[in-house]
């Protein structure tokens, strides 16, 4: 994956909707707070998968490439 900004948006999405119904399902929490929730969460999440995945590809390519 060259695009991680991309992949990191995507990613963060469908997060972002199943920490929504999880939050909802297991908690009977109102929409609004597990909203809330679901939101913080998975952008701190996404900050995480960027900065790891931009590792990845500065290391482990550079190195399949040798």
């Amino acid at each position: 994956m060259k695009n991680s900004l991309t992949f990191t948006i995507i990613y963060t999405i469908g997060h972002f909707l199943i920490a929504v119904a999880c939050v909802v399902f297991i908690t009977g929490a109102p929409l609004e707070l597990a909203t809330i929730d679901a939101m913080v969460e998975p952008l701190i999440n996404a900050v995480w998968l960027y900065g790891l995945h931009k590792l990845y590809v500065k290391y482990y390519c550079a190195e399949s490439i040798d």
